[in-house]
């Protein structure tokens, strides 16, 4: 796989790490950065897969401790992720 390819997929992984601090399911990090960051929900699900296959046991608990009462709203979700792709940005001008 090309540099590029790698440091994408490496991006795409950052953000679901990022989606994962927020307490979001799959489904909402996927739709969350295919809005807010024009990834494509099959890019994130397979990625987000991947990382379920290496972190077994930490998805299995992540997946036991979502609750409703922890969800955010559609702007705190939006906030968030303009401000994570922002940092992002930052972060590969380094």
């Amino acid at each position: 796989m090309g540099d590029s390819s790698t440091s994408y997929i490496h991006m795409v992984q950052h953000l679901i790490e990022k989606c994962l601090i927020f307490r979001m399911s799959k489904e909402e990090c996927m739709e969350a950065l295919s809005k807010h960051a024009n990834i494509k929900p099959v890019v994130t699900s397979t990625v987000w897969n991947e990382l379920e296959k290496e972190n077994k046991e930490f998805f299995d608990a992540y997946a036991q401790s979502q609750s409703k009462e922890d969800k955010m709203s559609e702007e705190e979700t939006s906030q968030v992720i303009q401000k994570m792709i922002s940092d992002s940005s930052k972060e590969s001008d380094d």
